[in-house]
């Protein structure tokens, strides 16, 4: 009886003192949490694994560009353009080219839209969307003809300045669809009355 109560006393000590070890060490870290090193030793790969290589008769999938977009927009927000890999497009506010709910281009307008016909020439391009666009004030009606009016507006400046009859042009008004900006403010509204114009990279 004396040594089997021995021995769980001697147990029960040893299991006490790694518990009042182990808080201690908890209690006061060597290191401060979250430092701790994170590096681990470099993977070794075997390039004879089986699992590494292709099943027999499989091939791999063609090579694919990925697209990349790059913005640039003017500071004060007038003007922005779009590349990618296969397109170019240009947003002009509606500020820019037209006064208040018209759809007469202002002189500054035709400038600018000139300036987009030297790069739609300099892509060899020969398919032209002009895609007009208003914000959510007043009724979706009024601004579907408007925003068809503004890029019909744009589309002859376009057609006159480049004379080609090679280009073809598409041209839609889609009124306050597709907003790029919330309608919450003047500021999100401003970027939404806008006409695009694109055209694939030559």
């Amino acid at each position: 009886m004396t040594p089997t109560r021995l021995t769980l006393t001697l147990t029960a000590t040893t299991l006490i003192l790694l518990a009042a070890t182990s808080a201690q060490a908890d209690d006061n870290p060597s290191v401060p949490p979250g430092t701790e090193p994170t590096a681990v030793a470099p993977v070794e790969v075997d390039g004879n694994d089986p699992d590494l290589k292709l099943p027999e008769g499989a091939t791999l999938a063609e090579p694919k560009v990925l697209d990349i977009k790059q913005v640039v927009e003017e500071e004060s927000g007038d003007e922005r353009r779009e590349d990618t890999n296969a397109d170019v497009k240009f947003a002009l506010q509606a500020e820019v080219l037209f006064g208040k709910d018209s759809a007469r281009l202002g002189p500054e307008a035709k400038a600018r839209i000139a300036a987009i016909a030297e790069e739609i020439r300099a892509q060899n391009a020969t398919k032209v969307r002009v895609f007009g666009f208003t914000d959510d004030l007043g009724s979706s009606a009024h601004g579907d003809i408007l925003s068809k009016q503004r890029a019909n507006a744009v589309h002859a400046i376009l057609g006159d300045t480049l004379n080609d009859p090679d280009i073809t042009f598409e041209v839609r008004g889609y009124g306050e669809q597709y907003p790029i900006a919330s309608n919450a403010t003047e500021a999100s509204r401003k970027k939404n009355r806008r006409v695009e114009i694109s055209f694939p990279r030559g």
